[in-house]
């Protein structure tokens, strides 16, 4: 559930209505319609409809902004497609982003905390009601290059009439975050929740057919175990195995799930094959059973018998792993044991990349290894890192993650461990494509400033992602309007403390409104109190308040007014800035930081100070210069009459001398 702030934040001045049209009734709780995410009734006042409902998204998940986007405009049949999204306040004052979509037409198949169902489905009722309508539905989504990634019994909706399925909402999180691990294939329940990607349709398949085997057993399989359990019996035991365990089926069901729950997802069968369930059941695929060895091996306390039991074990328990490839035990146990000499020669290339590293006080390049390791054993393995799994679409909703480790998502940037993954398996993926964003995200890591690093990286990735700045005091900001608005908001119509830009607002504005304001941005992480940081965050705010047309902002005209005074002493003329000190005090009342800008910068009046502190300093020079030469002058004619002075006296002397040597003489 979304987080509760004890003191609910004063309201925003934010449209009452998503889109201009879609009101949400938050006295209207729609409790099982939101696939796990509070869901309430929503009026269209355009038209009138009432079957809709808004999807109340969670602060650290963002929604999918891109399926939003296009399905807004090609609605799928037999999805509850997404028609607007928002930022709203509920009745105590919270502000949340809001998903507004079709309601479901009836009840989920099984209630999110239900186990079984009061009986199995027969295989007429699971093919025609179920199979055929979702299948539609994954073809509509796959023509426009978008996955669901939320097929789940508690998000599948069938109406009273029993008219068919629809695919419940999956738009206001980032996908497969909310699916338990029974939904998902191996490579994918393993990584993190936020991190598992937008993936292919093929995983919708693969969840499709779990709810075929739900609806024939008529209750939820491996019931009662946790993730980890249900993780490792599907990878020890391939997944159809381990989800039927030996429970009889209807032939043409078991035949469908077989093949839709293949390992390999190219083996699994494309929704449209689907749509016509003879087809599917008559299409057969040849998968090779995994090689299975002699003998285990034991690393940290699990046991392998194949290469992808091992590429888990070594990926659950990194440092165990790292020892025994460097040592050499899970080389000779490949060749000897599991007998794939091929196999083996990949990871003795990536032992030797290990061993020709240079000096790596951060460990990257056995972290590296273990990437490269994990990725030669299991090509179908997502990309793990340190302990953790996950696919590079994902990469950016991990990262947005509340409970995601922000150290370990650094490492795998700055080793660009994204490339290094794809290089290891390049049958498996665009080997170019990752190799470049990973180059990518690595610059915008070392970008100098407030305006890169992390969190820059963070809002690139997540079009939808709110500012995480502590500064916003609860207050939601996912559109640089909103971002005004909640500094306005917060300013207390008065100066606060330190001034209104941290770093992950610089780094937001960098990303959603900074076009131009890259030498200001930078300036913002040398000093949070000088004058010349305070002047540049002004200028960010004020061009901000410019292009979005925003109306007034007094307080936050007030909050930067006393940070901004100190730099009235750019102006040298004291006349003229007492006068400018003057109007400073009195714009907050205007609500235009523009125009505070402008009496503090000022560029005609400012070359007229600079030409006037010229002249001055022209004449200052000049008199210093007449003061110089006074000075030198009076030295000299000291100087003259001293030894004047000095021959007086000697002659005064030699003529005392005279007259007493006469009156000597005389006497």
């Amino acid at each position: 559930m979304p987080s509760e702030s004890s003191a609910p934040a004063p309201p925003l001045s934010v449209e009452a209505l998503i889109d201009g049209r879609y009101t949400i009734d938050f006295a209207s709780k729609l409790p099982l319609a939101g696939g796990g995410l509070p869901a309430f009734a929503v009026r269209d006042h355009r038209h009138g409809r009432t079957d809709l409902m808004a999807v109340q998204a969670r602060p650290d998940s963002p929604p999918r902004a891109h399926p939003i986007h296009v399905l807004a405009q090609v609605p799928v049949a037999c999805v509850l497609s997404p028609l607007a999204h928002g930022l709203a306040r509920d009745p105590v004052g919270r502000s949340a982003w809001f998903v507004v979509s079709e309601a479901p037409p009836g009840l989920p198949l099984l209630p999110p905390q239900g186990d079984s169902l009061p009986r199995p489905w027969s295989e007429p009722d699971i093919l025609n009601l179920v199979l055929r309508p979702a299948a539609h539905a994954l073809e509509g989504l796959q023509s426009l290059h978008l996955t669901h990634r939320s097929i789940r019994a508690g998000n599948l909706f069938i109406a009273a009439n029993r008219a068919g399925i629809a695919l419940g909402c999956a738009w206001a999180a980032p996908p497969a975050s909310l699916q338990p691990a029974i939904y998902e294939p191996p490579y994918s329940a393993m990584c993190l929740p936020a991190g598992r990607g937008e993936g292919h349709i093929a995983d919708d398949v693969y969840a499709l057919g779990v709810i075929l085997l739900i609806l024939a057993l008529g209750r939820l399989p491996m019931a009662g175990m946790d993730e980890a359990t249900i993780l490792r019996r599907k990878l020890e035991m391939g997944s159809f195995a381990a989800l039927t365990a030996d429970e009889r089926l209807p032939p043409g069901i078991s035949d469908l799930a077989r093949g839709m729950l293949a390992e390999d997802p190219e083996h699994r069968p494309p929704p449209v094959l689907l749509a016509d369930p003879a087809a599917a059941r008559a299409r057969r695929v040849a998968a090779r059973p995994p090689r299975r060895a002699q003998r285990p091996i034991e690393i940290g306390g699990s046991t392998a018998w194949t290469a992808r039991t091992l590429a888990f074990a070594i990926a659950h328990d990194p440092t165990e792993g790292i020892q025994m490839l460097r040592r050499g035990e899970i080389d000779r146990w490949i060749r000897r044991s599991l007998g794939d000499g091929l196999l083996g020669s990949r990871l003795d290339e990536a032992v030797r990349l290990r061993s020709g590293a240079l000096d790596d006080p951060e460990g990257r390049a056995d972290a590296l290894l273990v990437t490269r390791a994990v990725a030669a054993l299991d090509p179908l393995a997502p990309l793990c890192w340190r302990g953790l799994a996950l696919w590079p679409d994902g990469f950016g909703t991990a990262l947005a993650a509340d409970d995601a480790p922000a150290d370990a998502l650094r490492d795998i940037v700055a080793g660009e461990a994204i490339g290094a993954w794809a290089g290891a398996r390049p049958e498996r993926c665009d080997f170019g494509l990752l190799r470049q964003e990973a180059h990518q995200y690595r610059t915008l890591l070392r970008m100098r400033g407030w305006a890169g690093g992390l969190p820059r990286l963070r809002y690139t990735l997540n079009p939808l992602l709110a500012c995480r700045s502590p500064l916003l005091a609860g207050h939601m900001a996912v559109r640089p309007a909103d971002l005004l608005a909640a500094l306005e908001a917060i300013s207390g119509n008065g100066a606060q403390p330190g001034l209104p830009i941290d770093d992950e607002i610089a780094a937001f504005i960098a990303v959603r409104g900074a076009v131009g304001l890259d030498h200001d941005l930078a300036q913002l992480g040398e000093s949070t109190v000088s004058a010349a940081a305070a002047l540049a965050q002004l200028r960010v705010l004020a061009t901000l308040q410019e292009r979005l047309g925003a109306g007034k902002l007094p307080g936050l005209a007030a909050w930067m007014r006393d940070h901004v005074t100190a730099s009235l002493t750019v102006w040298r003329n004291k006349q003229r800035r007492e006068l400018r000190a003057a109007l400073l005090r009195d714009m907050p009342a205007t609500g235009n930081l523009a125009a505070m800008l402008a009496v503090i910068e000022d560029p005609a009046l400012r070359a007229q100070d600079a030409r006037e502190l010229e002249r001055a300093q022209h004449a200052v020079h000049a008199i210093d210069a007449e003061l110089d030469r006074l000075a030198t002058g009076a030295q000299a004619r000291a100087e003259i009459a001293r030894r004047i002075g000095q021959e007086a006296a000697v002659a005064t002397g030699a003529a005392g001398l005279t007259i007493a040597a006469v009156a000597a003489v005389m006497a």
